[in-house]
């Protein structure tokens, strides 16, 4: 009996070590290691901006094959190659940067800066800005209608939409909301911009061909919708629902919400991949949640994949899978950088 009470003793005794050393291992590596079905980190890319400021919006170049992102707190616009994971360009002079759009025929992007209240014209080729636009008060998403040559961005706080003509780099309409503004997209199948009125938990729509706004949609189950991502080929919407901590999907036929996932908290940016029908949404709190779409009226979520605090932010290159979360801190401590994933079950990209 002593001999089973030795033995025993000795096995706890190895456990408690064996987990005593596991709780050193760094919260990354467990991270990653726990999540390993879902999303593994293939490159980080180190940035030159001040460490332990906020990040925020992020988009990308499809045919320069450029990451745009925004340094909010440093006031910075990145350009990374995808190709290579290198930084081209930390372009300076867009204070407190929030939304970012590319025009790629153009060779311009636009940034909207909540530090100064202005939307900056950004010249890709000489990788400086080279305008500003006024606007109302926190300018924040942008959106951009290709066929109109028209941008749409959300004064949040200004509780309007400003529409900027891409050809004569002017604001022509600001529309005016009874409600703070969150995400604007575009939807080219049904030719109409949605924007989130996030106070009243509605989708206003906006036809750019009168700009116009024909029609204010209620979102069934969601409170303070801020982030949105669009399936158009579906006609689904997919909105962070900041308050409740829930997904919506909302279909832009039926002009209803069909289906409500739990999300972690501290929900912001929404990105959609079509190829793998898989969206993803940062976190704040310190995870991506993911969800899987069966099919258009059926979905799925899958294990949240745990980040570092304050990654609120991402983007999802829809030619490799990749995706792209900025990070402001690691165990509290100030960094800035790009972490760069890839879905786990799925060959590596090149």
């Amino acid at each position: 009996m002593r001999r089973v009470s030795y033995l025993l003793f000795g096995i706890l005794l190895a456990a408690a070590v064996y987990l005593r050393g596991q709780g050193r291992a760094p919260a990354r590596h467990r991270a990653n290691e726990a999540s390993s079905g879902i999303l593994k980190q293939v490159a980080q890319i180190d940035l030159p901006g001040a460490k332990g400021k906020r990040f925020d919006y992020l988009t990308l170049d499809y045919a320069h094959h450029y990451l745009l992102s925004n340094h909010l707190g440093a006031g910075l616009l990145y350009v990374i190659d995808t190709r290579t994971n290198q930084l081209i360009k930390a372009i300076p002079d867009v204070p407190g940067a929030e939304g970012v759009v590319v025009i790629p025929e153009l060779q311009r992007a636009y940034t909207a800066d909540w530090y100064e209240n202005s939307i900056a014209i950004v010249d890709l080729t000489a990788m400086k800005v080279i305008g500003k636009l006024p606007t109302r008060e926190k300018p924040d998403g942008i959106a951009y209608a290709v066929p109109f040559q028209k941008l749409y961005v959300s004064d949040e706080r200004g509780r309007a939409e400003a529409i900027v003509s891409v050809e004569q780099n002017r604001i022509v309409k600001t529309l005016e909301f009874d409600s703070e503004t969150g995400m604007p997209q575009y939807n080219p199948v049904a030719q109409k911009v949605y924007v989130n009125l996030q106070d009243q938990n509605l989708i206003a729509v906006i036809d750019p061909a009168t700009d116009a706004v024909v029609a204010r949609w209620p979102v069934q189950g969601c409170k303070s919708n801020h982030g949105m991502a669009l399936d158009p080929e579906h006609h689904r919407a997919f909105l962070s629902c900041e308050d409740n901590d829930t997904l919506a999907v909302f279909d832009l036929d039926r002009h209803a919400a069909i289906a409500h996932l739990p999300m972690a908290s501290g929900a912001d940016v929404v990105d959609f991949d079509p190829g793998l029908r898989r969206i993803y949404v940062a976190c704040g709190t310190g995870a991506i949640s993911i969800f899987q779409q069966d099919d258009p009226d059926h979905y799925r979520k899958l294990p949240d994949f745990p980040v570092q605090p304050r990654v609120h932010s991402l983007a999802v290159d829809r030619e490799t899978h990749r995706v792209y979360a900025p990070e402001e801190q690691e165990h509290g401590e100030p960094v800035a950088r790009m972490i760069v994933y890839e879905p786990a079950d799925i060959p590596q990209s090149k």
